[in-house]
Protein backbone atom coordinates (compact mmCIF):
# COMPACT_ATOMS: atom_id res chain seq x y z
CA UNK A 1 0.00 0.00 0.00
CA UNK A 2 2.86 2.27 1.11
CA UNK A 3 4.51 1.69 -2.34
CA UNK A 4 1.47 2.37 -4.33
CA UNK A 5 0.77 5.82 -2.42
CA UNK A 6 4.81 7.07 -3.25
CA UNK A 7 4.18 5.76 -7.16
CA UNK A 8 1.51 7.66 -7.23
CA UNK A 9 2.60 11.20 -5.50
CA UNK A 10 6.04 10.72 -6.90
CA UNK A 11 4.22 10.47 -10.64
CA UNK A 12 1.70 13.50 -9.18
CA UNK A 13 4.90 15.39 -8.52
CA UNK A 14 6.55 14.94 -11.95
CA UNK A 15 3.20 15.65 -13.96
CA UNK A 16 2.30 18.86 -11.81
CA UNK A 17 4.79 21.11 -13.84
CA UNK A 18 3.22 20.16 -17.06
CA UNK A 19 -0.26 20.33 -15.77
CA UNK A 20 0.43 23.86 -14.50
CA UNK A 21 1.66 24.96 -17.98
CA UNK A 22 -1.00 24.45 -19.91
CA UNK A 23 -4.63 25.49 -17.98
CA UNK A 24 -6.26 25.95 -21.85
CA UNK A 25 -8.37 23.50 -23.62
CA UNK A 26 -7.46 21.39 -26.60
CA UNK A 27 -9.31 24.34 -28.60
CA UNK A 28 -7.09 26.73 -27.49
CA UNK A 29 -3.93 24.47 -28.40
CA UNK A 30 -5.25 23.45 -31.92
CA UNK A 31 -5.80 27.92 -32.61
CA UNK A 32 -2.28 28.40 -31.81
CA UNK A 33 -0.91 25.19 -33.90
CA UNK A 34 -2.79 26.44 -36.43
CA UNK A 35 -1.65 30.35 -35.97
CA UNK A 36 1.88 28.76 -36.22
CA UNK A 37 1.21 27.02 -39.08
CA UNK A 38 -0.89 30.19 -40.83
CA UNK A 39 2.31 32.44 -40.26
CA UNK A 40 4.32 29.95 -42.03
CA UNK A 41 1.64 29.26 -45.37
CA UNK A 42 -0.36 32.19 -44.76
CA UNK A 43 -3.53 32.98 -47.34
CA UNK A 44 -6.25 35.23 -46.29
CA UNK A 45 -8.64 32.73 -45.25
CA UNK A 46 -6.57 31.34 -42.31
CA UNK A 47 -5.31 34.46 -41.24
CA UNK A 48 -9.35 35.84 -40.85
CA UNK A 49 -10.15 32.91 -39.25
CA UNK A 50 -7.71 33.08 -36.54
CA UNK A 51 -7.58 36.71 -35.90
CA UNK A 52 -10.42 39.07 -34.47
CA UNK A 53 -11.40 42.38 -36.64
CA UNK A 54 -9.66 44.40 -33.73
CA UNK A 55 -6.22 42.62 -33.85
CA UNK A 56 -3.61 44.84 -32.43
CA UNK A 57 -0.10 43.07 -33.70
CA UNK A 58 3.45 43.70 -31.63
CA UNK A 59 6.64 43.55 -32.72
CA UNK A 60 9.86 43.33 -31.15
CA UNK A 61 10.87 45.77 -32.89
CA UNK A 62 8.59 48.16 -31.10
CA UNK A 63 6.26 48.25 -34.54
CA UNK A 64 2.06 47.51 -33.89
CA UNK A 65 0.44 46.69 -36.62
CA UNK A 66 -3.38 46.25 -37.07
CA UNK A 67 -5.27 43.09 -38.63
CA UNK A 68 -5.09 44.72 -42.27
CA UNK A 69 -1.15 45.57 -41.49
CA UNK A 70 -0.35 42.31 -40.26
CA UNK A 71 -2.14 40.50 -42.67
CA UNK A 72 -0.70 42.49 -45.70
CA UNK A 73 2.71 41.88 -44.51
CA UNK A 74 2.84 38.46 -44.57
CA UNK A 75 0.34 37.69 -47.90
CA UNK A 76 3.11 40.02 -49.40
CA UNK A 77 5.76 38.38 -48.48
CA UNK A 78 7.28 41.41 -46.78
CA UNK A 79 7.11 39.32 -43.34
CA UNK A 80 8.15 35.60 -44.42
CA UNK A 81 8.34 32.88 -42.17
CA UNK A 82 10.54 29.96 -43.61
CA UNK A 83 9.72 27.38 -40.36
CA UNK A 84 8.86 28.30 -36.77
CA UNK A 85 9.38 26.86 -33.76
CA UNK A 86 6.91 27.38 -30.31
CA UNK A 87 8.86 26.60 -27.17
CA UNK A 88 8.03 26.62 -23.22
CA UNK A 89 4.22 27.24 -23.67
CA UNK A 90 2.00 27.82 -21.09
CA UNK A 91 -1.42 28.66 -21.28
CA UNK A 92 -4.22 30.16 -19.12
CA UNK A 93 -8.26 30.19 -19.95
CA UNK A 94 -10.31 32.93 -17.79
CA UNK A 95 -13.76 32.29 -19.18
CA UNK A 96 -13.74 33.15 -22.77
CA UNK A 97 -10.59 34.74 -22.60
CA UNK A 98 -6.71 33.22 -22.60
CA UNK A 99 -3.32 34.41 -22.76
CA UNK A 100 -0.53 32.30 -24.07
CA UNK A 101 2.98 32.73 -23.49
CA UNK A 102 5.94 30.87 -25.34
CA UNK A 103 9.75 30.93 -26.63
CA UNK A 104 9.37 31.80 -30.62
CA UNK A 105 12.39 30.38 -32.72
CA UNK A 106 11.79 31.11 -36.22
CA UNK A 107 13.90 31.08 -39.97
CA UNK A 108 12.62 34.19 -41.90
CA UNK A 109 13.20 35.29 -45.45
CA UNK A 110 11.49 38.89 -44.76
CA UNK A 111 11.39 40.40 -48.42
CA UNK A 112 13.68 37.73 -49.26
CA UNK A 113 16.07 38.28 -47.00
CA UNK A 114 17.27 35.41 -45.07
CA UNK A 115 17.35 35.70 -40.86
CA UNK A 116 16.22 34.28 -37.96
CA UNK A 117 13.71 35.64 -34.75
CA UNK A 118 14.07 34.31 -31.55
CA UNK A 119 11.29 36.06 -29.37
CA UNK A 120 9.05 35.69 -25.85
CA UNK A 121 5.50 35.91 -27.09
CA UNK A 122 2.78 36.91 -25.44
CA UNK A 123 -0.71 36.26 -26.87
CA UNK A 124 -4.35 36.67 -26.03
CA UNK A 125 -7.37 34.96 -27.58
CA UNK A 126 -10.85 35.62 -27.08
CA UNK A 127 -13.61 32.67 -27.78
CA UNK A 128 -16.02 33.71 -30.18
CA UNK A 129 -19.01 31.87 -31.05
CA UNK A 130 -17.51 28.64 -30.18
CA UNK A 131 -13.75 29.68 -31.62
CA UNK A 132 -10.84 31.24 -30.72
CA UNK A 133 -9.30 34.05 -31.89
CA UNK A 134 -6.09 35.93 -31.52
CA UNK A 135 -6.97 39.32 -30.26
CA UNK A 136 -3.77 40.77 -29.17
CA UNK A 137 0.61 39.82 -29.27
CA UNK A 138 3.41 41.43 -28.11
CA UNK A 139 6.87 39.82 -28.63
CA UNK A 140 10.50 40.92 -27.01
CA UNK A 141 13.64 39.72 -27.73
CA UNK A 142 14.84 37.11 -25.65
CA UNK A 143 17.64 37.92 -23.08
CA UNK A 144 20.80 35.29 -23.68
Amino acid sequence: MKRTFFLVLLLAVAAGPVLAQENGDPELTTAVEAFRKALIDPTQANLDRLTMNDLTYGHSSGMIQDKAAFEQALLSGASDFVSIDLSQQTMHVVGNTAWVRHIFSAVTNDGGKPGEAHLSVLMVWMKQKGQWKLLARQAVKVQS
